[in-house]
């Protein structure tokens, strides 16, 4: 069996990695070191949660040991597609080459731009980053690409699902022709397919893994859902969410919980803070402190539920998440394998269980085809116990609050405006000697105006004459001929009566 010993690392890495208690490298690393040791460019394609980290981090301060930065002039550069990714590789390096003098600087939003330009000037031997980042300091005349010798490319595929390979595709045509490359993916997509012929120079190909499988050590399972009305679907899915998480009972120790859209991490969170259960959100909207707080939470064992989008699905190394629960089915089935991922690593055992709505059929059936594999049908317990899930209170109250005060507010009104008209109508009706009788009776959806008449005394209601000016009260009424009910043979009144003797009345 392989060991680290037998793979010509530097004796200071090496060193490194023995008190990390690591003694015999992963599949990815057994096959891409050695290439990458040697300066070829190297494909790697594994599922996550396989050390790929290792597998750039090792033989990149190996083949760096020897040499000197000089300012705005990285010797090497390692892209990373989400902050908390680069932030780990980052980490990687702080670990096995701590017995080396290389050093780095993280280039991420969220940290001042000022901050950065000083570990740059200085002059760095690795440079990690996120893409758009990088180009910021590049457009801003602060970086120069033209001494790296190593670039890295650390999960491909969700590079290529965030729209970053625009990006990526620019960075290559600003390093030289001659740097070697380490490029790496749990996936190939055609897209990358495409950008590895175009960048890479005969690369050695390692692929350890079946593109798109799932860890034989994770137990799969899908809950079959069905709202019984459709304005309560949110309520009854989070309830679900809560009852699967229970049916785990001791064995859930802590568990990432997945969500498509952001709007829904933040609210699957507040509802489960709501009934006593400890979870926070994490995700691209959220400020970059907080993000990195809530990771070390989980990371501490401070935290017990992390609910999440897809920021967190790629890469992020957590080793001990005994669950993942997908709270949604992901749009686009290869996320399926990353969120699962994060659950099952370094030989540990793992569960992970998904809710899917009549609606996300279709891109079940795309998981399902992706991974060769059919997953379990799992019993929803809601229907076991034929109990109707309690709502939550936040959506009882916005529902009481909004709705039912706006028809009131613009019932009261119209009626009020109704009210007015037919009386004048009505007074006038009276005093037509060819009116119908139907016509003088007063209308039936008048109760309350009379019924607060009633109330009020009478002085009170003769002092309006100010709100009558108008000519439409009952008091102030104008002569205008009188008003015609119905048209017969005959010219109506109001036809034949001129503007001017109106206007004069």
């Amino acid at each position: 069996m392989t060991k680290f010993s037998d793979l010509n690392l530097d004796k200071k890495v090496l060193k490194a990695v023995v008190e990390t208690g690591y003694e015999t490298p992963t599949p990815i690393q057994a096959g891409a070191i050695p290439p990458a040791l040697e300066g070829k460019d190297v494909l790697g394609i594994a599922q996550t949660g396989t050390g790929k980290t290792a597998s750039f981090t090792l033989p990149m301060i190996t083949l760096l040991g020897r040499g000197r930065a000089r300012a705005r002039m990285p010797r090497s550069l390692v892209l990373a597609p989400t902050r908390e990714l680069a932030a780990q590789v980052a980490e990687n390096f702080d670990t096995y080459a701590k017995y080396t003098k290389l050093t780095k600087a993280l280039l991420i939003g969220g940290v001042s731009f000022k901050e950065q330009d000083l570990l740059i000037d200085k002059g760095v031997d690795v440079l990690i980053a996120t893409p758009g980042r990088l180009l910021d300091h590049f457009s801003r005349g602060k970086l120069i690409l033209s001494d790296v010798k190593i670039m890295v490319v650390d999960e491909a595929d969700r590079m290529l699902d965030m729209g970053f390979i625009p990006d990526i595709e620019e960075i290559f045509k600003k390093t030289p022709f001659t740097r070697q490359t380490l490029f790496f993916s749990a996936t190939m997509a055609p897209e990358i397919e495409r950008i590895t012929n175009t960048f890479l120079s005969a690369p050695v190909k390692v692929e350890v893994a079946r593109a798109a499988t799932t860890n034989t050590n994770i137990k799969q399972g899908v809950v079959m859902f069905k709202a019984s009305r459709k304005d309560r679907e949110g309520t009854e899915k989070r309830a679900l969410l809560r009852k699967l998480i229970e049916g785990e009972g001791d064995a859930c120790t802590n568990a990432i919980i997945f969500c498509n859209r952001k709007s829904d991490v933040d609210v699957v969170s507040k509802s489960l803070k709501k009934y006593g259960y400890d979870a926070s959100p994490i995700h691209g909207d959220l400020d970059q402190s907080h993000r990195t707080r809530t990771l070390d939470g989980f990371r501490d064992g401070s935290l017990k539920f992390l609910v999440a989008s897809d920021v967190a699905a790629r890469g992020l190394d957590i080793p001990a998440v005994s669950q993942v629960f997908n709270f949604d089915v992901p749009s686009h089935a290869e996320d399926y394998v990353h969120r699962i991922g994060r659950t099952g690593r370094a030989g540990r055992k793992g569960t992970t269980i998904m809710i899917c709505n009549p609606r996300d059929e279709k891109n079940f059936a795309d998981v399902e085809r992706l991974v060769k594999s059919e997953i379990p049908r799992l019993d929803n317990p809601m229907d076991q116990g034929g109990a109707t899930p309690p709502a939550d209170a936040s959506e009882a109250d916005a529902k009481s609050d909004a709705k039912p005060k706006r028809t009131r507010t613009r019932s009261r009104n119209r009626k009020s405006d109704d009210q007015q008209k037919p009386e004048a109508e009505t007074s006038e009706a009276t005093q037509t000697k060819d009116a119908k009788p139907e016509a003088a009776k007063p209308r039936e959806d008048r109760p309350k105006q009379d019924d607060r008449a009633m109330r009020e005394d009478s002085p009170k209601k003769e002092d309006r004459p100010k709100r009558e000016r108008g000519g439409r009260g009952r008091n102030n009424q104008r002569d205008n001929g009188p008003k015609v009910v119905g048209l017969g043979e005959d010219t109506p009144a109001f036809i034949a009566m001129s503007f001017g003797e109106r206007g004069k009345s």
